[in-house]
């Protein structure tokens, strides 16, 4: 890219707002992907395996929730999985990992251009998590938090067999607070901290996220899981901002009262997640860092990527089975990552770099 169209597509300006709270843009396409469904132009469209190809890319807290949910419940033969690379310019996520820079599925360079295959000029960011139509190579929806919550409940025909059960309806109500109090307090309340465009919006956040933050290490200091003792979408939900929390947040977004590992309760939750199949080997520590380091020029206009911190603390034993419970409850452990899908070696300390020497 050349640097003339990288200063006229530059992020610089699009996230923080001086004198304001950072408010986040909460108007998504909200078509569903529905067992039954039959009218793509209502919003509804049909479950239908191979039909569909879920762009997430690992750097993206709210991706990386797909992508997890995905693998636990199996559905990698029936929804196919693209990774935009880490960064991205005011325009769109971009395929500059994969061979020739586009996507081998959809033959397209950057996300915008399935947005703008179904509308034409759209207006609003174009996120990830989005899933896109493969015939059509149109984007079908980038509602996030229902896409999740729709592969628990629509797809339940082709999860694999000892699938947990993320979204179980006696639990739905007490979740659906817990999750709202996560998301506007944790998931986006780091964001608030870190595009807050005053003092006193950045105090406020901070004191917001701090509360949310003592009332999840309290809770978690008695249960295993934020639900009880199984897995559930909301420690999904959950995870993705704590596994970003040291390297990232902590510091870039200047969430600073306390480490994540100096938290008793959620560092050891946060470990145990890490260390079980379908959590920890999906992040990518290294594309989360350029993500956030590179792309947010308002907050680090050098674009500068710190080498910190060590990860090799997140294999430490956590000691949370003392709490009791079960990770997948009656069911089971996803397999292994399947080819194609694995972190790269030395991006995430469950993928070590392998020693030239090894298996001679």
């Amino acid at each position: 890219m050349s640097q003339a169209t990288s200063t006229e597509h530059s992020t610089k300006g699009a996230y923080v707002h001086s004198g304001e709270e950072f408010n986040r843009d909460t108007n998504y396409i909200e078509d569903r992907i529905l067992r039954g469904g039959d009218n793509p132009r209502a919003g509804r469209w049909p479950v239908e395996p191979g039909r569909y190809r879920l762009i997430a890319a690992r750097a993206c807290p709210w991706a990386n929730r797909t992508i997890i949910v995905r693998r636990l419940l199996g559905l990698e033969d029936a929804i196919s999985l693209g990774l935009p690379g880490p960064t991205h310019d005011a325009r769109s996520w971009t395929f500059d990992l994969d061979e020739g820079g586009a996507d081998p599925v959809l033959g397209i360079e950057r996300l915008q251009q399935a947005y703008f295959k179904r509308f034409p000029n759209y207006p609003r960011g174009i996120t990830v998590p989005a899933i896109v139509d493969v015939a059509s190579g149109a984007v079908v929806t980038n509602n996030y938090a229902q896409i999740t919550l729709d592969f628990s409940t629509e797809w339940t025909d082709f999860h694999r067999e000892g699938a947990p059960e993320l979204y179980p309806e006696h639990l739905r109500e007490e979740m659906a607070a817990v999750n709202k109090r996560v998301f506007t307090e944790v998931n986006n309340g780091v964001y608030r901290c870190g595009f807050a465009g005053s003092q006193q919006a950045y105090d406020k956040a901070y004191d917001r996220l701090w509360t949310a933050m003592d009332w999840l290490e309290e809770r978690l200091s008695g249960q295993r899981y934020l639900m009880g003792g199984t897995i559930t979408e909301a420690d999904v939900r959950l995870f993705t901002t704590l596994v970003r929390f040291d390297p990232v947040y902590h510091g870039h977004f200047k969430c600073n009262r306390s480490k994540l590992s100096e938290l008793p309760a959620l560092w050891g939750y946060a470990r145990d997640l890490f260390q079980t199949s379908g959590f920890g080997d999906t992040v990518d520590f290294v594309q989360i860092k350029q993500h956030y380091y590179i792309v947010h020029e308002d907050v680090n206009p050098t674009q500068i990527v710190p080498q910190g911190p060590d990860l090799s603390n997140w294999l430490e034993p956590h000691g949370r089975e003392a709490l009791g419970g079960s990770p997948f409850g009656n069911g089971t452990a996803p397999g292994p990552v399947r080819p194609g899908e694995q972190v790269t070696a030395g991006h995430n300390p469950l993928y070590p770099v392998q020693d030239p020497g090894d298996g001679e």
